[in-house]
């Protein structure tokens, strides 16, 4: 039988989920008696994580007091880290944003000069929020490469020279620091902000890149090193002359993602340097552009249409730059998975853009230090500490 949840952790679990709002919540969710929940709720608000309010209904007598999470004391930090952008939220503990800028950054610049910039906005949206430094608890980074998320460290990522091996988390003192890829971040800020409910979600961005961040049962799911997603580099057939900058030829990327698509305009005559020239084009209503949109999405559309057999997601979501023309990306996207897919496994399927959009990644990266501070584990170590 499974123990009953008992601990400090578990106890702000509760609260923080909203299942327990009341000191005789807890008593009857977990089995303590009131006396061990006290010493519980005490420890927590003595370390200012939660706060207990008079703002209860009485059913008769005396009116129970309200356990919330307490936001006024702690901030957390989610930096999405593009190619060419740098975009950051600062957050209360409940996940609401207090502040948040965006600013045009070269990941090529290195990380000493990326990673100062950060710490230099940092403090100035601490300053807009009107928090300490000391106020922020956990930061939280998405970067456009493969991270060996046990150590925060990027793992050969081929558009940011300087970067590999490159231990992010040592720059900042006194936070609490956790990198992963940026699709990674995207899924967790999608699922929580907008399928909260759903438990088995892909979140595919198309970009200069196309990758994939895969929730699963509501978890993230980044396999054994934290490679998993990586579906750019699924090779795809009829495209061996496509080379790629993993140094092989005819992945998905290669083929399909903004920048070959810009490659391919400019070969037609149509100068195009990025997914956001290609997306100009479409909403100009180029056709050669919405004719390879459309193609591209056939054949990002072959690669899911096996994951959506492998995996049975209820939900794929579509981000990145070419998403501002998800019409006719999704269009093609569509008609390759419901053509190629199991008809069990589309059944229920959704296809559909990010409802998030830009923020995706930096809203994800902040849930992420968000939920690692809130951890049971985690609270333990501070409660006891």
């Amino acid at each position: 039988m499974t123990p009953q949840p008992g601990s400090a952790g578990d106890v702000l679990t509760l609260i923080s989920a909203g299942s327990a709002t009341t000191r005789s919540d807890l008593a009857r969710l977990t089995g303590l008696a009131r006396s061990t929940i006290s010493q519980r709720v005490d420890a927590l608000i003595e370390r200012g994580l939660v706060e207990e309010t008079e703002s209860g209904e009485s059913t008769g007598g005396r009116p129970p007091r309200q356990l919330r999470l307490h936001t006024e004391k702690h901030a957390f930090a989610g930096v999405d880290l593009g190619a060419t952008h740098c975009r950051m939220s600062l957050m209360d503990i409940s996940g609401n944003v207090l502040a948040e800028c965006e600013d045009a950054l070269h990941i090529g610049e290195g990380p000493d000069n990326v990673l100062a910039h950060v710490d230099q906005r940092l403090d100035h949206l601490l300053g807009q929020a009107g928090r300490p430094r000391k106020a922020l608890r956990a930061l939280g980074i998405g970067v456009p490469g493969p991270v060996e998320f046990a150590t925060g460290r990027p793992n050969n990522p081929p558009i940011m020279p300087g970067w590999n091996d490159y231990p992010v988390p040592d720059y900042f003192e006194g936070v609490e620091v956790l990198v992963d890829n940026d699709v990674n971040v995207m899924a967790l800020g999608e699922h929580r902000n907008a399928y909260a409910g759903t438990s088995h979600l892909l979140f595919v961005k198309v970009g200069t890149g196309i990758g994939c961040g895969i929730m699963a049962e509501g978890k993230l799911h980044r396999g054994a090193q934290g490679s998993a997603g990586d579906i750019g580099h699924i090779r795809v057939s009829g495209h061996d002359d496509a080379g790629c900058r993993c140094g092989n030829s005819a992945c998905l990327e290669a083929v399909a993602g903004g920048a070959a698509i810009a490659r391919r305009l400019t070969e037609l005559g149509l100068p195009a340097e990025s997914g956001g020239d290609v997306v100009a084009l479409v909403q100009s209503g180029n056709t050669q552009a919405l004719r390879l949109v459309r193609e591209a999405g056939r054949l990002i559309g072959e690669v899911l249409a096996s994951l959506v057999n492998f995996f049975n997601p209820e939900v794929i979501v579509i981000g990145g730059a070419l998403s501002r023309v998800h019409e006719h990306l999704l269009a093609g996207i569509r008609e390759t998975v419901y053509r190629r897919s199991l008809p069990l496994a589309t059944n229920h399927l959704s296809i559909t853009p990010s409802r998030t959009g830009i923020n995706a990644a930096a809203l994800g990266a902040g849930i992420l230090a968000i939920e690692h501070y809130l951890s049971p584990d985690n609270i333990n170590r501070i409660v006891n500490a």
